[in-house]
């Protein structure tokens, strides 16, 4: 099997998650997120984009209803003893399958946790979960059980994270060489994605953003491609991915020379980064740590340009996101505890004057402040050409 963690690992995680049952009074959960899955049994694929659904008893009890593409999948990459196929046929409903399932296993009129907020679970599935399930048993949503188990990072899934940030450094400085006059974004592109996949990493969650001129003004992927002018902006936000764990990077690079306004949201920046660092500490809220880049930015009359959040916690994800649980915007109570793994961006778009600053890495949470775990400089990156 292709196991990435200790037969020892697996089984911290499922006590763990066995323990917060207890405490919200689960006799069972339906997990439906396949980072839940990976996390708890190693299970990988991307066949969540079909139904399935991994139920997880309060005795430890672990079966997965599947289909017959993802079977050989689990058995290869999962410790998952028991896996059950729905069959694709006309009129066929994996709900109702999964409803026989629940009954074999003596889970009428349980208790379930279900896992709604996640991309593994369609809101027709939603519907049709709910509907089935309502005289069965009484279902609670538990969307956010898993992932407050997950935002904590064990020393073993730290090695990875570690090594995804070592391919992050990696890929930029190698992408970096590219930039110059006349280059072309699809070969900076490749070479950032090249780079991971040849030294052992994964696909990332999502894909890489990069954008030039204008466009470096954006902060999501879009189709197509330019070439860079003699004086330019170009934004890459990536992330190192290794077994799956993230680490990301984000900058923006000058083609030439960069103007007033480039050097000033520099600052900025740098500031913001800097105030959020002093409340990447255990006990402090992500609304605390969204303040803070907030007041930075704010205070040099920027509020206009920034966005409404500033960052979000990192772990092993699947398409369509590499964000994971909980993000830094204002108001938000949830709290930084040691070894998280946070990425914080610092992102401003001038949409007036067409100029873009962006400066962000990948934190690890200790009890003595934020480790940075790309070993890059913050410096503006200025290519002369």
């Amino acid at each position: 099997m292709a196991l990435h963690f200790s037969d020892e690992e697996f089984a911290a995680r499922l006590g763990r998650l066995q323990g917060r049952m207890g405490e919200e009074k689960l006799d069972a959960m339906l997990l439906f997120a396949q980072e839940s899955m990976y996390w708890l049994t190693g299970y990988d694929t991307f066949g969540f984009c079909f139904f399935q659904c991994l139920v997880v008893t309060a005795d430890g009890r672990q079966v997965l209803l599947t289909r017959s593409a993802d079977q050989r999948q689990a058995r290869h990459t999962s410790n998952i003893a028991d896996v059950r196929i729905w069959v694709d046929r006309g009129g066929a409903s994996p709900v109702a399958q999964l409803k026989e399932l629940l009954f074999e296993m003596d889970l009428l009129g349980a208790k379930l946790g279900v896992e709604y907020d996640t991309h593994g679970m369609t809101g027709k599935i939603g519907r049709e979960l709910d509907e089935a399930l309502r005289s069965f048993a009484e279902l609670r949503d538990a969307s956010t059980l898993i992932p407050r188990l997950r935002a904590v990072k064990s020393p073993a899934e730290l090695d990875y994270v570690r090594e995804a940030a070592r391919l992050a450094d990696a890929a930029y400085l190698a992408a970096r060489d590219e930039i110059r006059p006349g280059a072309d974004e699809g070969r900076i592109l490749a070479v950032l994605q090249g780079t991971i996949l040849e030294g052992g990493g994964d696909y990332p969650g999502n894909e890489f953003i990069i954008g030039s001129g204008r466009d470096a003004l954006l902060c999501r992927y879009k189709a197509g491609r330019r070439q860079l002018s003699a004086r330019d902006q170009i934004t890459l936000e990536f992330a190192g991915a290794f077994r799956h764990y993230h680490a990301a990077l984000m900058r923006t690079v000058i083609v030439g020379e960069p103007t007033p306004r480039h050097l000033y949201m520099h600052e900025a920046c740098t500031a913001a980064l800097a105030a959020v660092e002093t409340k990447l500490v255990p006990g402090s809220s992500f609304g605390e740590i969204f303040d803070a880049h907030a007041e930075a930015m704010d205070a040099r009359d920027l509020m206009p340009h920034r966005l409404n959040a500033c960052g979000y916690s990192l772990g092993a994800r699947f398409t369509p996101s590499w964000m994971d649980w909980p993000m830094a915007y204002r108001g938000n109570e949830a709290v930084v505890e040691p070894n998280m793994v946070i990425f914080m961006h610092m992102i401003l778009a001038d949409s007036a004057n067409e100029t873009a600053m962006t400066l962000g890495r990948t934190y690890l949470t200790t009890e003595s402040g934020p480790v940075p775990l790309s070993a890059l400089p913050l410096d503006l990156d200025v290519k002369a050409g």
